[in-house]
């Protein structure tokens, strides 16, 4: 019992990381539209937020989940990247950007989802959502259940493309957590999401090109994706990575022409000009082992699920520390990934963040001859220390 109740203090614990908390307010920096929200992508910090928590209207923002759900699936085996989808008549001919598919057409999975990543092809998208949960509204129903379980509370999906809908909204700080997650536990969204030219089709030939211009314009961009409706504007979550600083910046709601691509960058310049990341663990590294009880091993390791670190202001003189923290103890059967602790992140000897530690390995229940062997093997090591 006090044992889960350990591992449930430390999963509230690290669930409540989801909810940034701001590292600093920038000054004198003002991004035109609805909401905005500047995040270091590893741990989540707030380095600028301006309207963070107003509702509005997603556009192709959406297919951001659209694409987790279906890499989720992939990545469980509930699905492959070669999978045969087929075109139904629902899906075919949806307004707004497409790629034309005909009822009946078929494609691999893969091309499906480039088509959703480099074209914003909403016949793609429902056609995605229709092979993966049998129909567009149950594909839907997955897309808000995931955002409650990511804590966005402020966001409610009616389909899977992101054409208006008045029920269709999210938040700039919404949006991020959905990409921060995306990016973190499904990185192939990136391999999608940065391809800047895809052939679609050789007959009738068939060239998508990506819809954000920040991939040829801003170094660093590693990609994610824009939203455009004439009732939501202009939006943009972008990714990008310099120096081993990783940033996630969102604006929703510009109403100026490339505004999503100037406020975007705005908010990207600011970051990379006044903040560092400041490394201490790499991701899957080796930070301790945990005793099991009754496991066909006696430990398991544990490993950082996330890289860990900081971004600190440039000049900071702040003391950085990472403290370890370990259940006592786990009891078999163990999964892979299972929570076995966290890593304690303080600056100047106050908590800021909590990273998850993993078991590395699955680590079964032992069995009675396993157990009998280990009984053994303690008196043998009793007897030959000459204890009883």
């Amino acid at each position: 019992m006090r044992q889960r109740k350990l591992a449930l203090a430390l999963v509230l614990a690290l669930v409540a990381q989801l909810f940034f908390v701001p590292l600093a307010q920038a000054q004198g920096l003002k991004v035109e539209g609805k909401g905005a929200i500047l995040i270091e992508a590893a741990g989540g910090d707030v380095l600028f937020a301006q309207d963070e928590d107003t509702k509005w209207y997603p556009a192709s923002v959406t297919k951001v989940m659209t694409l987790l759900l279906a890499l989720e699936a992939v990545k469980e085996g509930r699905a492959s990247l070669e999978d045969k989808v087929v075109t139904s008549e629902h899906a075919a001919g949806y307004g707004g950007s497409q790629v034309w598919l005909e009822p009946g057409e078929t494609f691999t999975l893969r091309e499906m989802l480039l088509a959703v990543a480099v074209g914003s092809a909403n016949d793609a998208s429902v056609a995605v959502a229709e092979h993966l949960a049998g129909s567009e509204e149950a594909f839907v129903e997955q897309m808000n259940k995931k955002a409650r379980e990511l804590g966005a509370l402020n966001t409610h999906f009616v389909n899977s493309h992101g054409l208006h809908h008045p029920d269709h909204y999210t938040t700039a700080r919404d949006t991020a957590l959905i990409a921060r997650y995306a990016v973190q536990h499904v990185p192939e969204i990136l391999d999608f999401t940065r391809v800047k030219e895809y052939t679609f089709r050789e007959k009738p030939k068939l060239i998508l090109y990506n819809t954000n211009k920040l991939l040829w314009w801003y170094p660093g961009t590693a990609g994610l994706k824009t939203g455009t409706t004439p009732e939501a504007g202009r939006s943009l979550v972008t990714f990008a990575e310099r120096d081993g600083l990783q940033l996630i910046s969102v604006v929703l709601g510009v109403g100026k022409p490339r505004g999503h691509f100037t406020e975007s960058m705005k908010l990207l310049n600011y970051g990379f000009a006044q903040y560092q990341w400041q490394p201490l663990y790499e991701a899957g590294q080796r930070l301790g082992v945990v005793p099991v009880s009754k496991g066909a091993a006696a430990s398991v390791a544990a490993l950082a699920e996330e890289k860990v670190g900081l971004a600190v202001p440039k000049g900071s003189k702040a003391k950085v520390e990472a403290e370890v923290e370990l259940l006592p103890w786990i009891e078999a059967p163990v999964q892979t990934g299972q929570a076995l602790g966290a890593v304690v992140l303080r600056r100047d000897g106050r908590e800021v963040k909590r990273i998850p530690l993993i078991a590395a390995t699955d680590v079964p229940r032992a069995t009675l001859w396993q157990e009998t062997g280990k009984v053994f093997q303690r008196l043998l090591v009793a007897g030959n220390s000459g204890k009883i």
